[in-house]
């Protein structure tokens, strides 16, 4: 909903208030205004018509009003706006998510579903869309650019190119088109990026970008293909590069321990840009719940020393200039009467939480139930795989029954290396060495014969069991790490009898399992209930896995196979390289023993 969808007649009933003529529906008096365009706090009662601010004026000026709130010198802000999210990471459908961001003052988000489109394909967008009709969260989408996000290296449930961009940027909820992941596409100007970034600027709406580890003539090449923002800052040199070469930075609380760097960085300079703003991208959901989504990120930054007002412009004001929506993130009139009221700028708790004129939440709870479209149709059953046996996870070399072999491996967590080492290979199996684990994916969308793929990895420790999850960045086929086949068969066939999840095995039984079986990412659980789940597999996996942060920690099982990033990631088709685009054959060499 724009500006432009607010009645005539609400219109002039907010003119008719603000001078004085009629009353108010709601009045809010002696608060204290975080002023996003001045950076002043200053005193203010607010008057408010349906929807709309009508009046920001001195306190005690008007009393007429159908209902008066005195807010006590409590500091009132816009309310927060999320400029890159997507909403699967938290493995809640879109009603329960609003009812946990909304009660911690998040009014407006920005959501690319491309994990949905990934299994779902176009449908998965309008599920998206539909999902998030008539609740107190205001949901903007992107359309999906990286379906899958790595081309010709994985296959996930769907492809898009031109059309389809076309097809979801002629709906009025799309404002733009999402990340765009296949840097390498468009660097090299392939077809489907070119009809991709084509469809995006004929539509004359917002391109986001994902220029993770972009600088130079690559970097200012990517900017002329159109692409505008980037949440995939890596130190915070980066981020000044970024933000001076024109892109509008979405500093994202998923990598907190960039945040003091960058927070130093951005106080270096003569002044804060209006192009920076501040997003979550992923948050799982015992984490939305314990800390919160992008009221957890601005205080973080504020504890790093960023000034409370700087830190909720980016979060206000400056978001929606990104988002092109001049109806919301300013405390004045005529703009929508999205607010939050705080106690305090040392430590942002929301108080109250106005959405479109009417208090929906108080002290981090909605006031009424937020209600899912009952005629909604809900995405189950998108597994389709038939349940493996433990044969399925024995790592072989083909040609060879007693001997050695020299095999390609993937070595690291997040930032990933090519590693070789030699093995032992008995009646053709791989003798796994130590210090060694096995990864193995499933393509699960039925688009493909679904061959098993497995690879070695080192750098993750010898796991003490198995972790599988069907909600694996971006295509989303079934992943499973361990190292004994039995282990790993058990992990593996609990989700699939589930509909999808994330599951923990050792000594052949489950440990821990999370059920997701709408598109095998969204939990039916209420958040309490959810947020407990996972946050007991999350604790429990460090009984398989030895945690090393920052980058080999349980966030990184989601992430594994991410072939768009560089190094070395197995995906259903096989070994990739994402830094030269190529499926990589692991064997070396290998040579026969006499037994």
């Amino acid at each position: 909903m724009t500006a432009s969808s607010v009645s005539a007649h609400d219109r002039q009933r907010a003119i008719a208030a603000a001078l004085g003529k009629t009353p108010f529906d709601l009045l809010l008096t002696n608060a204290r205004i975080v002023d996003m365009a001045t950076g002043e706090i200053r005193p203010a009662d607010v008057g408010i018509v349906g929807v709309l601010i009508a009046s920001v004026h001195p306190c005690g000026a008007f009393s007429a009003a159908h209902d008066t709130q005195d807010l006590n010198g409590a500091y009132l802000s816009p309310g927060l706006i999320d400029t890159h999210v997507h909403v699967e990471s938290s493995h809640l459908p879109p009603a329960r998510y609003a009812e946990i961001v909304v009660a911690q003052g998040t009014t407006t988000i920005f959501w690319d579903p491309h994990e949905l489109a990934n299994v779902l394909g176009v449908a998965g967008v309008r599920y998206a869309i539909d999902a998030s009709r008539d609740l107190p969260l205001r949901v903007i989408c992107a359309a999906p650019s990286s379906v899958p996000s790595t081309p010709g290296l994985e296959m996930s449930g769907a492809d898009f190119a031109g059309q389809e961009m076309e097809t979801m940027l002629g709906w009025p909820e799309v404002a733009g088109v999402a990340e765009v992941m296949d840097m390498h596409g468009v660097l090299n100007g392939s077809e489907r990026m070119v009809e991709i970034l084509n469809a995006g600027l004929n539509s004359g709406k917002l391109i986001e970008g994902h220029a993770r580890g972009l600088s130079g003539a690559e970097l200012q090449a990517y900017l002329a293909a159109g692409v505008t923002s980037d949440h995939e800052l890596t130190s915070a040199d980066d981020a000044l590069e970024k933000l001076r070469a024109g892109l509008t930075l979405e500093i994202r609380g998923s990598h907190p321990y960039l945040l003091p760097d960058i927070v130093a960085a951005l106080k270096t300079l003569p002044h804060l840009s209006s192009q920076i703003t501040v997003c979550t991208d992923d948050v799982p959901p015992d984490m939305l719940l314990e800390k919160g989504g992008v009221i957890a990120l601005l205080n973080l930054l504020i504890a790093h020393g960023l000034p409370a007002t700087d830190a909720l412009r980016m979060a206000t004001l400056n978001a929606a200039i990104r988002l092109q929506r001049n109806d919301l993130g300013l405390i004045a009139a005529g703009r929508r009467a999205d607010l939050v009221v705080f106690d305090s700028l040392e430590q942002l708790c929301a108080r109250r939480v106005y959405v479109s004129g009417r208090c929906s939440a108080q002290n981090g709870r909605m006031l009424t139930p937020v209600a899912a479209n009952p005629q909604l149709c809900v995405p189950r059953d998108t597994l389709r795989l038939s349940p493996p046996t433990p044969e399925a996870f024995v790592l072989k070399v083909a040609g060879i029954k007693h001997g050695q072999a020299t095999l390609r491996h993937i070595k690291g967590a997040r930032f990933t290396q090519w590693g070789e080492t030699t093995v032992e290979v008995r009646d053709g199996q791989v003798q796994l060495p130590a210090g060694f684990s096995l990864i193995w994916v499933q393509h699960r969308h039925g688009r493909h014969p679904a061959t098993p793929q497995l690879a070695l990895l080192e750098g993750w420790g010898e796991l003490r069991g198995a972790i599988a999850t069907s909600y694996s960045h971006d295509s989303h086929n079934l992943v499973v790490l361990g190292r004994d086949p039995q282990d790993m068969t058990v992990a593996a066939n609990a989700l699939i009898a589930s509909g999808g999840g994330m599951a923990l095995s050792q000594n052949g039984e489950i440990l821990a399992q999370v059920a997701m079986p709408i598109a095998g990412m969204l939990s039916d659980l209420p958040p309490a209930e959810l947020a407990q789940q996972f946050k007991n597999l999350r604790d429990l996996s460090a009984r398989v896995a030895d945690w090393e942060p920052p980058y080999r920690v349980f966030k990184a099982i989601e992430g594994t196979c991410l072939a768009c990033n560089a190094g070395p990631h197995l995906t259903d088709l096989g070994l990739t390289d994402g830094t030269t685009r190529q499926i990589v054959d692991p064997l070396i060499a290998c040579w026969e023993t006499p037994v």
